[in-house]
């Protein structure tokens, strides 16, 4: 299997494992900042024990942690503070940041290709949440477009600091769970509904995706795993339909649609060069 085919495969498991998190963070009634600190707990204590990985002290690891944690805490606040569609839609703003910052931080170019696959994927993830996208909720949607910030940091700082990716994405968890500890220490009890769901989140939803996508940003371009990792909204309905038998409106489907031709777009082989995409020094 070519390197870059094993890349977007990577990406795109890390994307289904991603999907699941909107339904599992609204079916338990626990507070945002509860629901980060169990999930990424649980997260750090899987990838401590699946990849033992030392912290290395360098720039890109400081800011993949620091934007790990931000990205994750942030985005759990706006799911529960706005729809979360609105939360998933804001978030993958971040794509557009990756866009603009890869030529610059990560020397990597700039295609044609890459903006126009954006342009539809957004117009599709429009498309798919017409009718659920809300007015108002100014705070929580505000929250979810600094979240697609920190998302964007992430990737970046995970693509120019591959040799520390792993590390990074572990010790992300570790410090946002940390971080929030002091708010909820006098709240920590959880229903046995909600220890479940929160294991099972860390474990799949943050761990192994993560785990996942580290992987494969080894061999695709920051841009591409952002474009393939949109593939995460349209998969949630998926787990909806699936879990509570709601089934996706037309307009979602063609949204849906619409975001995996842009998904196809941005992959498609161009030179026998783009094949094999070597991790940045």
């Amino acid at each position: 299997m070519a390197p870059k085919t094993k890349g977007l495969l990577f990406v795109l498991a890390a994307a289904l494992l991603w999907s699941s998190g909107g339904i599992g963070i609204k079916s338990i009634p626990d507070s945002p900042l509860k629901v980060t600190f169990y999930r990424s707990l649980f997260a750090a204590i899987v990838l401590l024990l699946a990849f033992r990985p030392k912290p290395r002290w360098n720039v890109p690891f400081i800011i993949a942690i620091v934007s790990y944690a931000s990205c994750l805490t942030t985005f759990v606040t706006a799911t529960k503070l706005t729809t979360a569609a609105n939360a998933i839609f804001l978030q993958y703003s971040g794509v557009i940041w990756v866009l603009i910052f890869s030529p610059i931080f990560l020397k990597e170019p700039l295609r044609r290709r890459d903006i126009i696959s954006i342009v539809i994927a957004l117009f599709g993830m429009a498309l798919f949440f017409a009718g659920k996208l809300a007015a108002g909720g100014g705070a929580g949607n505000t929250i979810a477009l600094l979240s697609g910030v920190f998302f964007a940091a992430l990737i970046i700082s995970l693509r120019k600091g591959h040799e520390s990716a792993e590390s990074a994405v572990t010790y992300g968890n570790l410090l946002a769970s940390l971080a929030i500890l002091p708010a909820i220490h006098n709240d920590l009890p959880l229903s046995s509904r909600s220890l479940l769901v929160l294991i099972l989140l860390g474990v799949f939803q943050i761990g192994a995706a993560y785990a996942l996508f580290v992987r494969g940003l080894r061999y695709v371009t920051a841009t591409q795993a952002s474009i393939t990792g949109m593939i995460e909204p349209v998969a949630n309905p998926i787990w909806v339909f699936l879990f509570l038998g709601e089934r996706p409106s037309g307009y979602a489907i063609l949204g849906a649609g619409i975001v995996l031709i842009a998904v196809l777009l941005s992959t498609v082989k161009e030179t026998p060069a783009a094949e094999a995409v070597a991790a940045p020094d």
